[in-house]
């Protein structure tokens, strides 16, 4: 399934990536559990259910429901987003290449050979440790 490939609908916006932050984290909520969890300013409770009902359109939450109260879960983990939104990203603004992002990265904070090359082991033994 793409997430969030060519179809703008499947990319978050600010206030919806905070909000599945909130169900990643939490794994089920009410409204009102999210709304605790959310920073003062805290929006009004009708925006937050917006929200929640939004990305329930998008294919990113489900719902139980117990009378007219609506128990929310993410469908879409974590992780498969961060992928697909990542991929997407260096598609968009890198021509499709990790090495354009690295490079891109390098160049803007100044990292050294040494930092890349040691960021490179690292990558490598993550790598290892997965097969």
């Amino acid at each position: 399934m793409g997430i969030v490939n060519k179809d703008d609908s499947k990319v978050l916006t600010k206030a919806e990536e905070q909000v599945m932050q909130i169900l990643w984290d939490m794994e089920k909520g009410f409204v009102k559990d999210i709304l605790d969890k959310i920073p003062e300013p805290k929006p009004a409770y009708n925006t937050v259910s917006t929200i929640v009902r939004i990305l329930e359109k998008k294919g990113f939450v489900g719902y139980k429901a117990y009378g007219k109260t609506h128990e929310y879960y993410p469908i879409i983990d974590k992780e498969t987003y961060s992928n697909e939104f990542l991929q997407n990203f260096i598609g968009k603004y890198f021509k499709g290449s990790f090495q354009n992002l690295v490079s891109f990265f390098a160049k803007e904070n100044n990292v050294d050979a040494g930092e890349l090359d040691k960021m490179m082991k690292m990558v490598k033994k993550d790598l290892d440790k997965e097969e």
